[in-house]
């Protein structure tokens, strides 16, 4: 019977190609054309020897449908025939996620509302500046309503110039929404299992990712039943979807819908796939999926007490309020404030985050300190803060760490902690930020509270919990030499912030960052000499304070990094550029890929103890592996657009391409290096 519908359905389309006078009916509509077609190039003057994407906008008129790239029971997708200048190339058109139509037990795969095809153009290397570049487009496409279809052909045509490929910031705005709707490569393998006329496919799906009107829209041509139901599942990390099947052979390609408008690529073998656990679980309750990101975040704000630039602060604030003189009720408010002063932090940024992303830029957490200014403001905060708790001078109220209390002094404690804590959140919270990213604005603002709160807990959890206070030694002579300790890792922290403010802004930048720390010093001396006699920090040491941080901050402009400069370890390494990875695959060669930032603790913890190892790297030398670095430091807009193609708030990211294969593979983000030889050997 299905065979039979699509023969008649063909003869039909064929018919209306051939006749389309006689075929169509009296159109209810406006004239044609039914889709209004335009091209627009992401760039009017392309580089020599790079790509342009070019954009194939639509717009249907209401009441009429275009074609999926695989249409389903009925239709057929839009055909190019381009005439391209010697040299160029067009890639296959990149569709966004359509949506279901069913007319009369047909389903059909169709887009209804204004949608976009990407293409990328291969321009030849060689070409002088100012060389012209014509270029033309016929399409045919078949347009329908509920009713009628319209077979229509729209010639389009641009006029592009070699020149440097620069993009207007509207421009790129533009195309990243365009890119955004695309659907994003799952990056590891699903599996499917036949079951008579039915097929189960187990697609991997993190529990915590929130997941509305799922629905598998299947690539591979007569896989699948496409009119018959599809039952969706949730079980753990993965979706389990029943439906039926044609007796599919090999690989299934296809993409699976997660919500309006957003889809991943998936690619299914055939394997065993168990039924779901709970079957009746549902496909759009984002509620649990916040829960899941929210206990996440939570978690991951508690582990960042034991960082070496928070546990400081956190310790000393602690000790505060074991003194006798702290009354329960103002240990309760002080506990209540330093959340305040976390929350206002976290969610601050990650609103902000949320804001820059809805207006098309591509930033992850963190991305405060991709500018050098900002680091080094943070170094001179951190130092003198090293300098307070070593006992050059007593920070006056409102104070952060020293013997005052007070709720001023505790806000801002907590706002500290927050500042100096966002370089290490990436490492614990890649799931919860990344489920975060794509949730709801509130549920989303959610998660980043759950954050500030774990970071807040261990301080709260003292303020209202007297025998947690009483359980905290008792003040003494100690505490002097407890600060002094204390000192060191904080003072390690500036030495690392040193070292990311030379990676962005070179050893000039680095050079006046630590000319800054004398100057602050000085400052800071001349303070703590006027408070061991008995007075105040004056107005003149005030103003010093706010005159060596400015003047600082101004004074250090970013270093673009070289292509060298980029290559973050061994010699073999190579920059990443997605035109370096597209050369490497098709040598047939193994790709290691990783993406970090100096300002990343665990990026370079990794590096240090896995990548950089010599089993790693042995491994990698035997089996040829490429290994190509994105350095996103400086915050890479090209970088931040990949890595967010890849389901990641941030960095770091970590991919293998093993030869062949046509998705890569997504490592953990703690890496070991028996892990990384023993992928380079699989």
């Amino acid at each position: 019977m299905p065979a039979l519908r699509f023969i008649l359905l063909t003869m039909l389309a064929a018919l209306a190609i051939a006749r389309p006078a006689a075929a169509q009916a009296p159109d209810p509509y406006s004239p044609g054309p039914h889709l209004a077609v335009r091209l627009v190039a992401e760039t009017m003057t392309p580089a020599a020897g790079q790509d342009v994407t070019i954009a194939y906008d639509v717009t249907p008129q209401p009441g009429w449908h275009g074609y999926w790239q695989n249409p389903g029971d009925a239709g057929f997708p839009a055909k190019f025939t381009w005439d391209l200048p010697a040299g160029v190339t067009a890639d296959a058109p990149r569709y966004p996620v359509p949506t279901t139509l069913l007319i009369s037990g047909l389903m059909n795969y169709v887009f209804e509302r204004h949608h976009t095809l990407l293409v990328q153009l291969h321009v030849p290397a060689g070409l002088a500046a100012g060389t012209k570049l014509p270029i033309k487009l016929a399409s045919k496409y078949l347009v329908c309503t509920s009713e009628i279809c319209v077979p229509e052909n729209a010639d389009l045509s641009l006029d592009l110039i070699v020149g440097d490929g620069a993009i207007s910031p509207a421009s790129r705005s533009q195309f990243d929404a365009w890119r955004q709707a695309l659907p994003k490569p799952l990056g590891v393998a699903a599996a499917y299992q036949l079951d008579g006329k039915a097929v189960r496919l187990g697609i991997p799906y993190p529990a915590a990712a929130p997941l509305k009107d799922a629905y598998f829209f299947p690539l591979t041509t007569g896989a699948l039943d496409y009119a018959a139901p599809q039952k969706v599942a949730r079980d753990g990390d993965r979706l389990v979807i029943e439906t039926g099947a044609h007796h599919p052979k090999g690989a299934i390609e296809g993409v699976l819908r997660i919500g309006d408008g957003a889809g991943l690529s998936v690619s299914a073998a055939p394997g065993a796939v168990a039924p779901a656990a709970n079957e009746s679980a549902p496909s759009g309750d984002w509620i649990s999926a916040t829960l899941v990101a929210l206990g996440g975040a939570i978690l991951g704000g508690l582990i960042l007490n034991i960082m070496p630039c928070v546990f400081p602060i956190l310790s000393l604030k602690a000790l505060s309020l074991a003194k006798g003189s702290v009354s329960p009720g103002a240990a309760r408010l002080e506990a209540l404030a330093y959340t305040t002063g976390v929350l206002v932090v976290i969610v601050g940024l990650g609103a902000a985050i949320l804001g820059l992303r809805a207006g098309g830029a591509a930033v992850g957490w963190a991305f405060q300190l991709q500018d050098p200014r900002t680091i080094a403001v943070l170094l001179l905060l951190v130092a003198a803060l090293a300098l307070n708790l070593a006992g050059l001078f007593e920070i006056p109220t409102p104070s952060f760490v020293d013997r005052a209390s007070g709720a001023t002094s505790a806000f801002a404690t907590g706002a500290l902690a927050a500042i100096i804590a966002t370089p290490c959140t990436g490492p614990f919270m890649a799931a919860a930020l990344g489920a975060a990213l794509v949730l709801p604005w509130g549920a989303a603002l959610a998660v980043f509270a759950g954050l500030g709160l774990g970071l807040a807990l261990p301080f709260l959890a003292i303020g209202f919990v007297p025998a947690l206070r009483r359980a905290l030694p008792k003040p003494g002579a100690w505490m002097e030499t407890f600060r002094l300790i204390l000192a060191i890792p904080m003072a390690l922290t500036g030495v690392w912030l040193a070292w990311v403010l030379g990676g962005e802004a070179g050893v000039n930048g680095m050079a006046i960052g630590l000319i800054g720390i004398v100057m602050l010093a000085a400052v800071l001396l001349f303070i703590g000499r006027r408070q061991r006699q008995g007075l105040s920090a004056s107005w003149l040491g005030v103003l010093g304070l706010i005159a060596v941080t400015a003047a600082t901050a101004a004074a250090i402009e970013p270093v673009a990094k070289t292509a060298a400069a980029t290559t973050a370890t061994a010699g073999a390494d190579q920059p990443f550029s997605e035109a370096a990875l597209a050369a490497a695959r098709a040598k047939g060669q193994p790709v290691f890929a990783y993406f970090t930032a100096d300002w990343c603790l665990t990026c370079k913890v990794n590096e240090r103890v896995a990548i950089d190892t010599d089993q790693a790297r042995q491994a990698f030398a035997r089996h040829h592996v490429v290994v190509l670095v994105g350095d996103w430091t400086s915050g890479d807009p090209a970088l931040g657009r990949f890595i967010q193609a890849h389901n990641r708030a941030g960095v770091p990211l970590y991919l293998y391409y093993a030869p062949g294969a046509s998705e890569p593979q997504v490592l953990p983000q703690l890496l070991t290096p028996s892990m990384l030889a023993q992928l380079a050997g699989g």
